[in-house]
């Protein structure tokens, strides 16, 4: 069970984000069986509330046994066309996420981007 966890964890994507706009992301800790986890971003402009990217993230990890809880949210602003992503603000309901981590996941999936992220603003 513990090699099965394991790589539906590994099949999950680090970073799903939408491709361009301003939008509230969560940083999200998943977890397969026994001590394996790794953290993810989502960020979606069709997300009123935080909860709404973290409830349809839990939906989708379930499904393949995988369990996760969300680690805060905040704001991302992505323009494609200046390679450009700001990471920002806090969610109320999970509190601010961890901006130094989610930069790191972002310059990974977007190595030719400049990242930046900041405590201030909502």
């Amino acid at each position: 069970a513990a090699a099965m966890a394991g790589e539906a964890l590994s099949r999950v994507p680090e970073v799903q984000i939408d491709g361009d706009g301003v939008f509230k992301y969560v940083l999200v800790r998943v977890r397969g069986a026994g001590a394996l986890a790794k953290d993810v971003v989502r960020g979606h402009g069709w997300a009123e509330y935080h909860a709404d990217l973290f409830e349809r993230t839990a939906e989708e990890l379930a499904r393949h046994g995988l369990s996760c809880e969300c680690l805060g949210g905040g704001r991302l602003s992505h323009r494609p066309e200046e390679r450009k992503i700001h990471v920002y603000g806090y969610s109320v309901g999970f509190g601010r996420a961890d901006h130094a981590v989610t930069t790191e996941k972002l310059k990974a999936e977007y190595p030719d981007y400049e990242i930046t992220w900041a405590d201030e603003g909502y």
